[in-house]
């Protein structure tokens, strides 16, 4: 696991600095805190940066950047679980290796099929390569988007890294905010890729590589691979409990593989309580698992935790969160550096800081509700909206005259009336877009004059091929809301510490089992997860099963000791907030005022305020 950065110039007469690259691996020291280097070509046009947090292989062998064959040179950040078997199979051809690394079999596997070493490849990655001979730079990403990679790219050189804080750097960026980015952001409460919120600056897509030519100044992006789901099995609920059941022991066991200690984060949900009881069974000693708990009981879910932790005898550790002060919402809305709401984004970095007390890598529950169809305020609807749309179309003109005075009633009726895709993305949305409409200003009002901020729903919807259309709602959570909200939470928390986190249900095998599952197996009588739920009621505690979803969050204002609306206030509605620019000034009162009424601090009111802490970290 490693934080990697790097320069290369299409232009013959410009050369790097290895203080450049220092200051890039600086950025990134929390990702990689046990070694680091660079890498220089003879021409000095290409240069790499890397740091390494050490989990397999602890010698200095695993150093990066690595060059093989004295032709390709890698800087890499990530974890390649079958890297032992290819290993064995290159060698059969002839390869051989100086280490007992992934990184080094990467190498290979490029040097043995280029582009199409990808194919190889099962973890979460992201690296890149440069050839010394043809002079090329292949980046690439994992299928899901575990691991990130930014980059900024203009007609004399492409600079990138795992983070945005080692390309901001760099002398002559601009700091410019996206706007497009964050009408996004307003919309979804994260930032959709490829934007990052800086003009510029993007981040590659999950699944997806893209190929330069330096001599020829060529780029090719490529996506090489997404979630498919127009090859539906038609199984027994058994069979299928047994296929999800194998195939997670199997995605768990390659990721328990680790020179140094390994744990489990603990919620005593569905997901990670299922990945807990496989590795209690594959592990010959106890696991370490770690859980965080509240005061307030809507939501403390730690008596669930220590239930399933009693069951297989885990080694056990709670964290209290206690009442903190707002001081800390700055430096953890700088640490994402992208525009980005999560609220439980707080609760990440202390379950990540207590972890990394105990072990190096942790295993979550990641990818379960989004492979399984969890979120019953999403899919639930969907389904609805599918399979009874027919009737839903032909009783609406009569349905919304009859009840006109029941405003929840008349509401859905009038939103029948929207395409399916404008249905789905309402049900995550933050502002609506006639709410931008109504009270946006400047460059947010002119786009929501002229753009759909939920565009990117509606071509994942329209180009979708599978038999069933509400897979498509699992298909957009797949590529946009996991990868660019959840699995990003969950990185940007876990290596601001130095701790890796593996997910096992996000493993490729998984999420192709998943795509082949009927989607009404996923929500049945009125069950969300249902098939998976199935499967680990032979593991896990039917009261950890089938009890309400509470979600990794907090109670925001109870939380930061009755003052985060004071707070807020005083954030929002200064003479210098940036939010005034682009929001209308009373709107945004009314949407504080009204939480004092409610002391709930609601999406938008933490969307606004960590939007205006993210301006006053990078563009003041």
């Amino acid at each position: 696991m490693c934080g990697v950065a790097g320069i290369a110039y299409f232009n013959k007469n410009k050369e790097i600095h290895p203080h450049e690259l220092t200051l890039m691996a600086k950025a990134l020291i929390h990702r990689g805190p046990d070694d680091g280097g660079i890498f220089l070509s003879e021409d000095k046009r290409v240069g790499f940066a890397s740091r390494r947090l050490s989990i397999i292989d602890l010698s200095k062998k695993g150093h990066q950047p690595m060059t093989y064959l004295d032709r390709y040179t890698i800087t890499y950040n990530g974890e390649i679980y079958n890297f032992q078997e290819e290993k064995r199979k290159l060698q059969k051809l002839g390869f051989s290796f100086k280490s007992d690394t992934d990184t080094e079999v990467i190498l290979a596997l490029y040097a043995k099929y280029g582009k199409n070493c990808l194919e190889h490849l099962r973890g979460m990655f992201a690296f890149v390569i440069y050839d010394h001979i043809e002079k090329t730079l292949f980046m690439a990403r994992d299928r899901i988007g575990k691991k990130p990679l930014k980059y900024l790219l203009d007609d004399q050189k492409i600079i990138f890294a795992s983070e945005l804080k080692a390309i901001l750097t760099q002398t002559g960026i601009k700091k410019i905010p996206d706007y497009n980015a964050i009408h996004l952001y307003l919309t979804y409460g994260y930032t959709p890729s490829p934007l990052t919120g800086f003009e510029g600056i993007k981040k590659l897509e999950p699944g997806t590589y893209i190929f330069i030519n330096l001599r020829r100044k060529t780029f090719d992006k490529v996506r090489y691979w997404q979630p498919k789901f127009n090859n539906k099995l038609q199984l027994s609920e058994k069979q299928w409990c047994q296929k999800i059941l194998d195939t997670l022991t199997e995605s768990t066991k390659i990721r328990m593989v680790s020179d140094v200690p390994i744990g489990a984060f603990l919620s005593g949900g569905v997901d990670s309580s299922g990945v807990v009881a496989t590795m209690a069974e594959l592990s010959g000693k106890p696991i370490e698992t770690f859980t965080i708990a509240f005061n307030s009981k809507e939501y403390n879910e730690a008596p669930y935790a220590a239930r399933v932790a009693k069951m297989y005898k885990t080694h056990h550790h709670i964290l209290t969160a206690k009442p903190k002060s707002v001081d800390i919402l700055p430096s953890i809305v700088k640490q994402y550096e992208e525009p980005f709401s999560d609220a439980s984004a707080v609760v990440s970095f202390l379950v990540s800081e207590m972890t990394k007390k105990y072990v190096t890598v942790a295993l979550n529950g990641d990818g379960g509700d989004e492979n399984f169809a969890g979120y019953p305020n999403r899919y639930m609807r969907l389904r609805r909206d599918v399979d009874y749309d027919f009737w839903i179309q032909n009783i609406r003109p009569v349905a919304a005259k009859l009840l006109q005075s029941f405003p929840k009633a008349r509401n859905f009726f009038e939103k029948a009336k929207l395409p399916l895709y404008m249905r789905f993305a309402s049900y995550n949305k933050v502002f609506s877009p006639d709410e931008l409409m109504n009270h946006a200003r400047g460059p947010i009002l002119d786009l929501a004059r002229h753009q759909n901020p939920y565009q990117i729903v509606e071509s994942c919807f329209k180009t979708f091929n599978g038999k069933d259309i509400k897979d498509a709602g699992l298909k957009f959570d797949l590529l946009y809301f996991l990868p660019d909200q959840l699995l990003t939470k969950m990185d940007i928390a876990s290596m601001a510490v130095s701790l890796e986190a593996r997910s096992p249900l996000l493993d490729q095998n998984m999420i192709e089992l998943a795509g082949k599952i009927p989607f009404e197996l996923k929500v049945k009588n009125g069950v969300s997860k249902y098939i998976l739920k199935k499967a680990f009621e032979k593991i896990v505690p039917k009261e950890c099963l089938y009890r309400p979803k509470v979600g990794f969050g907090l109670p925001l204002n109870k939380w930061f000791s009755g003052t985060l609306n004071k707070y807020a206030k005083s954030l929002l509605l200064s003479k210098d907030s940036r939010v005034s620019e682009i929001f209308d000034r009373e709107y945004v009162k009314n949407i504080v005022e009204d939480n004092n009424k409610h002391d709930d601090f609601g999406p938008r009111l933490w969307n606004l305020m960590c939007m205006e802490l993210w301006f006053r970290a990078y563009f003041t």
